[in-house]
């Protein structure tokens, strides 16, 4: 049975750093790509970042760009997502993804490409 479960959401003031973790079990993803998104109340689901084994490459959407880093550790089967500088708007529960397939291109920002997914967790920051 394929996991994904996420945790280190919680609360933090606008301007501080939380670090996500997401760990896989029962499948390997050291080839594949591994995804976060989010979703804040009464709005979609939407893509924050991305990183696909070819080559480690990563994605970002706009907004998060220069303050979010995706990194994984295949080692441990297990994706994180560094978020810095956080303000209010980046509050939402996040999602982690992920495909045994690498991703490329615009596939690795749409969630009809990845095949698990975790419950999410809630991060709230407060303004």
């Amino acid at each position: 049975q394929v996991q994904l479960v996420e945790s280190g959401g919680g609360l933090v003031q606008a301007g501080g750093s939380l670090r996500l973790s997401c760990a896989a079990s029962g499948v390997t993803f050291s080839n594949g790509a591994m995804a976060w998104f989010r979703q804040a109340a009464g709005k979609e689901r939407e893509f924050v970042a991305a990183i696909s084994r070819s080559v480690d490459r990563t994605y970002y959407t706009d907004s998060v760009s220069g303050r979010f880093t995706i990194s994984r550790d295949s080692a441990k089967n297990t994706v994180y997502l560094q978020m810095n500088s956080l303000k209010f708007e980046d509050t939402a529960v996040y999602y982690c993804a992920a495909v045994r397939l690498s991703c490329s291109g615009n596939g690795c920002y749409r969630q009809s490409y990845y095949d698990y997914w975790g419950q999410g967790t809630q991060v709230t920051v407060s303004s």
